[in-house]
């Protein structure tokens, strides 16, 4: 952040940028819109904040001068930060669950579009449209990849990657566009494992597929018979099976698999070979389908593979339900307008808001403290309602001497004469 651009000119800059960026992350770190409002109470009446010894802000700008100062920066800035939490976490170890989880040992990288602010006033020049009974919404939207691992609760957010108008492009940008540009950004960062990508059926066409293998990426797609009529018809009559009957939660159920190599993915001689597979759960005391799905990819699978295959390409709704739904409904509330600007304002904060996330996954890797707390406390929200009454309340020297406070109060006995005595 202390690389952030600063374009303000003249002699009248009372608040560094390093203050503006730091004081926004803030917020979303702490999960409190109103952090710097506090801590400036808190300075007032004390002459010390949080702000100042956790945060290591000099100076603390109003709200309005933040947007102002950080509406330049592009949300670019921050995927070196991106990039090095990923280098700690496999440097840590702790990359090596999500690879032993994997097709062949791969990690398992899950792309998937996202809207994070839509309105039919508020736009500006990055904002896309979208048309419907003549009423105009503006809107932001990104591809938000994350590593996932089956059976694994916590994804490791990657860098964005942001849906807006690009340079001499007259053509509105897309989800596809999105991701191969983050493709090409990322592709030798994320490539020190072998890499698996997970997507839904919009990823499923040959440039994409083509797109990935040249990138060095492996890939397991979401395939619809609606939309791959032509492989569809080849597989007709040529599939291998293999079912599976297994009791969850008292109910038994019928798990069919389907799979078959070498299929083309078009109608064309020069077509990309995929290999294909199938998943069908029904419920066996009425024979009512749970679930059906499909995917392609260009590992191979067999009898003895498929299943983890197909385990690997269930786990892509990991994205929406750890990651894009958690990111919106679990505190971040990614979709909220914490500032539109008309420049990166809106994207970079939303990037803040995701590091933020991506920062707290880290913690609970790395912290035993943090990670004690956590699982203590239990509920997200619950946590972080916690340190937002505490730093409304009172200053701590060091994010270490705060998780020792929260410790001590759920350990310590307690003492009724504290909350009993007279006043």
């Amino acid at each position: 952040m202390s690389k952030f651009p600063d374009k303000r000119t003249g002699k009248n800059i009372h608040h560094e940028i390093i203050d503006a960026a730091v004081g926004a992350f803030s917020i979303f770190f702490t999960q409190s819109p109103s952090f710097l409002s506090h801590q400036r109470l808190l300075k007032s009446r004390f002459g010390m904040s949080n702000a100042h010894s956790l945060f290591k802000m000099d100076t603390m700008p109003t709200d309005t001068h933040i947007r102002d100062i950080l509406d330049e920066v592009s949300p670019e800035y921050l995927h070196s930060v991106f990039n090095d939490c990923y280098h700690a976490v496999q440097a840590s170890g702790d990359l090596d669950q999500y690879c032993n989880a994997g097709i062949n040992n791969t990690l398992l990288l899950a792309l998937d579009g996202t809207w994070y602010f839509s309105s039919e006033k508020i736009h500006c020049a990055t904002c896309s449209t979208k048309k419907k009974d003549g009423t105009v919404t503006y809107y932001h939207g990104m591809i938000n990849p994350v590593i996932v691992a089956p059976a694994n609760k916590r994804v490791i957010a990657l860098p964005p990657e942001y849906i807006t108008p690009q340079d001499g492009d007259k053509k509105q940008d897309c989800e596809h566009k999105a991701a191969k540009r983050w493709i090409a950004k990322h592709k030798d960062t994320y490539n020190t494992k072998q890499v698996t990508i997970l997507g839904d059926d919009l990823y499923a066409h040959e440039p994409m597929c083509r797109e990935l293998l040249t990138g060095g990426f492996d890939f397991l797609l979401v395939c619809k018979p609606d939309s791959h009529k032509t492989l569809y018809e080849w597989i007709t009559g040529i599939t291998e099976e293999k079912t599976i009957r297994k009791c969850i939660k008292g109910v038994w159920q019928t798990w069919q698999y389907r799979f078959v190599s070498k299929v083309p993915l078009r109608n064309d001689s020069s077509a990309l070979e995929v290999n294909w597979c199938e998943l069908t759960i029904t419920r066996d005391h009425d024979n009512s389908r749970l679930y059906k799905n499909a995917f392609i990819t260009n590992h191979q699978i067999t009898e003895k593979n498929i299943e983890q295959i197909i385990a690997c390409g269930r786990t892509r709704w990991k994205t929406e339900n750890e990651n894009n739904n958690t990111l919106k409904t679990k505190g971040y509330y990614l979709e909220h307008n914490y500032g539109h600007g008309k420049h990166h304002l809106a994207s970079l904060l939303a990037t803040m808001n995701i590091l933020a996330f991506l920062f707290h996954t880290i913690l609970e890797f790395m912290d035993e403290s943090y990670r004690s707390l956590r699982e203590k406390i239990g509920r997200r929200d619950e946590f972080f309602g916690d340190i937002r009454t505490l730093f409304k309340f009172g200053c701590f020297t060091s994010w270490s001497r705060l998780l020792w406070f929260m410790h001590e109060g759920l350990e310590r006995p307690h003492d009724p004469s504290i909350f009993m005595a007279p006043i």
